[in-house]
């Protein structure tokens, strides 16, 4: 019900299965197509915050979604990296039809490798839903850190369905700290994935 509602309120279309867009994946290292549900969103924001000021980027950002909402609501500027074509055009479709209700500053779609998308010195708020593998995510990570060697800024990773890969890695082998968790109510008893992780390194 509510990825309708979103959808419709958005102007956009993001409804997907995972085999959409997988069939041309260039590597095993990325995973397929699935789009963060709106009532997880729901949630994460009721606990978590995004200021107009801060630059979001979704690593995988499959049809947009996730850049939407967060323009919608928070104003915030935003950027959606996807390295599959197709899906990459359905952002950018869906941004011709979110620009009708609110406009298209603030928002860019960047169809690329993630681990070849060049960070912006102001991009401070990074989102992963899963969408490669450890390797592929060792890289970016270590690409936002040398973005804030030269940038000094607060830095913060929102981690959807965090992989054990994931979480050791940042808990063992970089300086960033759990700052908050935020579990999905009535989904988290049944499956301890359904949960943010909010990772934080400060200057």
């Amino acid at each position: 019900m509510k990825e309708h509602y979103y959808d419709k309120l958005l102007n956009i279309k993001t409804k997907g299965d995972k085999n959409e867009g997988g069939a041309d994946n260039k590597s095993l290292h990325y995973h397929p197509y699935e789009p963060t549900p709106y009532s997880a969103l729901e949630e994460l924001f009721r606990h978590y915050e995004v200021k107009s000021s801060d630059r979001v980027v979704d690593f995988g950002c499959g049809k947009g979604r996730l850049n939407f909402y967060i323009h919608y609501f928070f104003h915030a500027t935003v950027a959606g990296v996807e390295m599959n074509e197709t899906l990459f055009q359905a952002a950018v479709r869906n941004l011709e039809s979110y620009v009708r209700k609110k406009g298209r500053d603030q928002i860019k779609f960047v169809c690329c490798l993630a681990e070849e998308y060049e960070i912006d010195e102001r991009d401070n708020r990074f989102y992963f839903f899963n969408p490669f593998s450890i390797q592929v995510f060792r890289k970016i990570v270590n690409n936002i850190l040398l973005s804030m060697e030269a940038s000094k800024r607060d830095i913060e990773l929102v981690l959807y369905y965090p992989s054990e890969d994931y979480i050791y890695f940042l808990e063992n082998q970089t300086s960033f700290e759990l700052k908050g968790e935020v579990i999905l109510p009535h989904l988290y008893e049944h499956n301890s994935n359904e949960r943010f992780l909010i990772y934080q390194l400060q200057f």
